[in-house]
């Protein structure tokens, strides 16, 4: 996928199938300088996604047919792209269905379409590429190294698939060996604030977990620290 070097100009699908939010939202986004393009179900939002590469995906989860969780699903065996959720139902279990499959953050509706854009915007200045400097080193925790150049981690040798988000949070913890970082911290510095919302953490690093085959009860790299948030253990 493209890789915008600032949030202007950038690729935005929105999938929406209400015709009047959609346009708004369109509306929106390309006065504040994004390429737009609407689409109405969860098919058509898979192809054009693997066809025109977007940045960033604004995903409503009531869709028909195909829903948002499974549109998600699909998008990620193929980009890597920032997926904002859009739900109408602010049943928590939505939400966290919906980041467990991969996407990035979320708005419940109703919402400000200024919000979401300003959503847009931060994740679009999230850095996706690295150079090599002396804090983007190679970290190895035992049997993981993680790459910040490269955006590449590994476990036991094999390359394991992280979405963005996820490996900005590997990213953020392992810049700081064993040192305890408060989720509203993680929230700054990973979705440049704003967010307000410790589940988004919470649940973002369970599915990491989970992809490093780490037990919470026995971490070997992501650690718990109860009451202020998590830190990057020192691996075995």
């Amino acid at each position: 996928m493209s890789t915008p070097t600032s949030p202007a100009g950038s690729r935005v699908l929105v999938v929406e199938d209400e015709p009047v939010l959609a346009g708004t939202v369109a509306t929106y986004l390309d006065r504040a300088g994004h390429q737009v393009q609407t689409v109405g179900d969860g098919l058509q939002a898979v192809e054009v996604a693997r066809d025109w590469s977007p940045d960033v995906v604004v995903l409503d989860l009531g869709l028909p047919g195909l829903d948002g969780v499974e549109v998600c699903r699909r998008i990620r065996t193929f980009s890597d792209c920032y997926v904002l959720m859009v739900t109408a139902r602010a049943d928590e279990v939505d939400t966290l269905v919906g980041l467990s499959v991969g996407a990035d953050d979320y708005l419940t509706k109703p919402f400000s379409v200024r919000e979401l854009v300003a959503r847009v915007q931060v994740m679009l200045r999230r850095p996706r590429t690295g150079t090599p400097t002396a804090s983007a080193q190679r970290r190895v925790f035992g049997d993981l190294v993680i790459d910040p150049a490269a955006r590449e981690v590994q476990l036991g040798g094999q390359i394991i698939d992280l979405t963005p988000t996820e490996f900005d949070l590997l990213d953020t913890l392992s810049a700081q060996p064993r040192v305890a970082i408060s989720r509203q911290q993680l929230i700054d510095r990973v979705w440049g604030g704003g967010v307000g919302d410790d589940h988004l953490v919470d649940v973002h690093i369970a599915h990491l977990r989970k992809k490093l085959g780490d037990d919470p009860s026995r971490a070997r790299f992501v650690t718990t620290v109860r009451g202020v948030g998590y830190r990057m253990g020192t691996g075995q």
